[in-house]
């Protein structure tokens, strides 16, 4: 695996151990570890942290793995050699402006920042970034970092 394969795939697991937790402390009704500063609480018992009764995290989860899954795929098979990177740079965009969206919301409405949604739009935006920089010059896939 390439370093700028690596670094996506890096990216992807932070922003997938961050979903995940997140959604634990959703799913099992348990306050998200923030030490003395509630925002994270706030954030995520907010009416904005649900879409139909399903924990925004979890989505996040489930687009974090799709794209670690499509990323080990990549180094399997020559179809998703050649068509994972557009995949992946798809689930990243939208995973970015609805990020962003999120984080707007945070702001603006709820006015509470949690740490791990920040962490999480990060790592969607480091995965967005990499992937761009893959598609738009495919000759970085063979030099270092």
């Amino acid at each position: 695996m390439n370093k700028l394969r690596l670094s996506t795939f890096i990216a992807g697991g932070i922003g997938l151990l961050d979903a995940l937790y997140l959604s634990w402390s959703k799913l099992a009704n348990q306050q998200v570890i923030c030490g003395t500063y509630k925002g994270c609480e706030t954030v995520n018992s907010s009416p904005y942290a649900e879409i139909g009764g399903i924990p925004i995290a979890l989505l996040g989860a489930g687009a974090f793995l799709a794209i670690l899954v499509l990323l080990y795929l990549e180094g399997r098979s020559d179809f998703w050699a050649e068509n994972g990177p557009l995949v992946v740079f798809v689930i990243s965009l939208a995973g970015t402006l609805y990020s962003a969206y999120l984080t707007y919301l945070e702001i603006a409405v709820i006015r509470a920042i949690c740490v791990y949604c920040v962490v999480s739009a990060v790592a969607m935006t480091i995965v967005f970034a990499l992937t761009t920089i893959r598609l738009v010059s495919p000759q970085a896939e063979t030099n270092p970092l």
